[in-house]
């Protein structure tokens, strides 16, 4: 791993690619607006949906981003058939996905509702699009093809009536898993096979650059993502790396922080880090503190 110090933080890339470039893999496949990100976004709303929309402009996208609370960051929201649909991508098992979700879409349906210029204020019932929450999950972690999480499970007081419940539908995305839908969806699939040789290279030894470096590569020469790995080169090993070598870095450099005695340079580099797309997760389990004490940090 290379050299990092807390006055180069903001270089956590390869080669020079800018420090705005924050976004998950993921999130730049399936979730910006452009032809071909749009053209992917169909194929995977039509392989989860069993449609066959053949018109990506039907996808009324509506992305957040940092709402509420500084680690709230979904990756993609859009809204067809009047049902709005919320995609993300996880790395880990999060158990607070529901609420989260629950979070995500009361942002989402305020926005849906003041564009139409509707208010809450009124006799008549207020109609909204059906809410879908899928949290792709592509963790370490054992679990099923499809799993629901439900809010219910956080209430302090169980609750045994069923009567209020809001669920996440979280997808096994590794590759040995839901083979079905990675078939109906090739975009998909490819994003799959390039995370999962990352994941392989990386047990076999290989530092986190050398391995996200060795997979782009690899992905590039079997022409992955309509040679999208290609022209965006660059960007995809910034992205990669940000998010397969975060903890790594962050425990070097803290390391060195406690060596020199410098506290503070810590807590300057959790904020560097985060603002290189660094997870408030990742960097609460390096230094085993709590979310929320982490956030405290970001926030001075």
């Amino acid at each position: 791993m290379e050299n990092l110090n807390f006055n180069n933080l903001n270089k956590i890339e390869i080669g020079a690619v800018s420090r705005e470039i924050q976004d998950r893999l993921f999130k730049a496949i399936f979730g910006r607006d452009n032809p071909q990100s749009k053209k992917w976004r169909l194929e995977l709303y039509n392989a989860l949906s069993g449609k066959n929309y053949t018109d990506p402009d039907s996808l009324e996208v509506n992305t957040i981003e940092n709402v509420i609370y500084f680690t709230m960051r979904n990756d993609i929201s859009f809204l067809v058939d009047s049902q709005m649909t919320l995609l993300e991508q996880q790395s880990t098992c999060n158990p607070n996905m529901p609420l989260r979700g629950l979070m995500y879409f009361a942002q989402l349906y305020q926005m849906h509702l003041s564009k139409l210029g509707k208010t809450l204020l009124r006799s008549s019932l207020v109609r909204i699009p059906t809410p879908q929450f899928i949290v792709f999950y592509n963790g370490e972690k054992k679990t099923k093809d499809v799993e629901y999480l439900k809010l219910s499970d956080a209430f302090e007081i169980p609750d045994t009536s069923g009567q209020f419940e809001w669920t996440a539908k979280m997808i096994n995305i590794n590759s040995e898993h839901n083979i079905t839908l990675q078939k109906k969806c090739k975009p998909l699939y490819d994003y799959i096979r390039l995370i999962s040789e990352i994941k392989r290279n990386k047990k076999n030894g290989l530092s986190a650059k050398d391995a996200v470096s060795k997979s782009v590569e690899w992905a590039i020469e079997e022409k992955m993502l309509d040679g999208f790995f290609k022209t965006q080169k660059e960007e995809v090993l910034a992205m990669s790396l940000t998010e397969f070598n975060a903890e790594e870095v962050f425990n070097d450099i803290l390391a060195e922080g406690i060596e020199q005695g410098a506290q503070q340079k810590a807590i300057e580099g959790a904020k560097n880090l985060y603002a290189n797309g660094v997870s408030v997760e990742i960097i609460a389990k390096s230094l085993k503190m709590t979310i929320e004490e982490v956030m405290e940090i970001i926030k001075q």
